[in-house]
């Protein structure tokens, strides 16, 4: 006899990151983690800068601070937030706090990978809803429904695929989901979705709504690892009593504060991912790529095969441009590609135009 893991834990397969490296190439390209090509803001970096002149003070535990900006520049309670280690350790607590053994976790097919190791992490059950076309689908969700079912995932708008709905379906899978589990609405790219507040209304309207959000994506923190949660006074405290309290750093803490603050230069990435996004989805179509439209920071360039799939990412990698093969998601066929500043979207372009023998 010995010492063994809890049931479900060695189901779990390791995560993979976004390459960043190619053999012989000094600088590549990377386009592989959906990471804002322009940085972070210039006063965060300032900011994290001061900060760390003071390491060996403890951080802040309740994140005060932090929860008041993102309160103030969302219209949202702070005293309704909690921060996290990436929106990704909120959404672990969630399934730690909320599910276990004999209950089920549900998902679409297609939603991002780390829902199913919460799951299984929990003990818990994952269960899967196909999409429909690529899209979330609210029926097969619905029918997926169990009264074991605890929690529900869905990434909006969704990765790897960038496809998204509206609030109106949002808040009819709202209405079907039993008291007794939480819909979990995954913002991570939300701030790319126009028109869309990642759920926030959905919140103040049904107790068991929470909403995830991140720095990591739009505002370029993806280093610092920070992300928070929006949902009922309830499940905020339940929440704060399962994290650790030094979770996030000083540091940290500083660098979201003055990112959150810093609007002129979130509108800036903003207009500038929307402009670029479009000239990827119109330069793929040109070349016979297929894509859905994306609401996200990047775009699901579906090939012929999966064979096509692997020569188009060797013939990037040669050409120094690192982007993500995204065949654990259910996409053998598919390179998922960041949408880079407008120079890098043109070098892709024009890599997959040779690809393709297109002059």
């Amino acid at each position: 006899m010995r010492i063994t893991a809890q049931p479900g834990i060695m189901d779990i397969a390791l995560y993979q990151g976004g390459a960043s490296k190619i053999d012989g190439q000094a600088e590549p390209l990377k386009l592989s983690s959906n990471e804002n090509p322009s940085g972070c803001s210039p006063a965060a970096s300032a900011k994290v800068a001061e900060t760390a002149l003071n390491l060996h003070r403890y951080p802040s535990t309740d994140h005060s601070a932090l929860r008041m900006a993102i309160g103030q520049s969302h219209g949202l309670d702070a005293q309704r937030i909690i921060c996290g280690v990436g929106s990704d350790e909120l959404l672990s607590l969630l399934a730690m706090a909320y599910s276990g053994p004999g209950d089920e976790v549900l998902y679409t097919e297609h939603g991002f990978s780390m829902y199913r190791i919460f799951a299984l992490s929990a003990g818990a059950t994952p269960v899967v809803a196909p999409e429909a076309d690529r899209t979330v689908d609210i029926d097969a969700i619905i029918d997926r429904l169990t009264p074991a079912t605890r929690l529900v995932y869905i990434a909006n708008p969704a990765n790897p695929t960038g496809t998204a709905i509206g609030l109106d379906l949002l808040r009819r899978l709202a209405q079907s989901v039993p008291p007794t589990c939480l819909l979990v609405l995954d913002g991570a790219y939300a701030e790319f979705f126009e028109g869309y507040n990642g759920g926030a209304s959905l919140v103040d309207e049904f107790d068991n709504v929470v909403m995830t959000r991140t720095f990591s994506k739009l505002y370029g923190l993806g280093g610092l690892r920070v992300g928070w949660a929006y949902a009922t006074r309830e499940v905020i405290d339940v929440l704060n009593r399962v994290r650790g309290p030094f979770n996030l750093s000083s540091v940290a803490l500083a660098g979201a504060e003055a990112a959150v603050n810093d609007r002129a230069f979130v509108e800036t990435c903003l207009q500038e991912n929307a402009a670029q996004r479009v000239r990827l989805m119109g330069g793929l179509n040109q070349l016979g790529i297929a894509c859905d439209p994306s609401h996200a920071n990047f775009v699901l360039a579906r090939f012929a095969d999966e064979a096509e799939a692997l020569a188009a990412d060797a013939h990037l990698k040669h050409e120094g441009i690192l982007v993500r093969i995204v065949k654990g998601y259910g996409f053998p066929e598919a390179l998922r590609i960041t949408v880079g500043r407008s120079d890098d979207v043109t070098r892709v372009l024009d890599a997959l135009a040779r690809f393709k023998g297109v002059s």
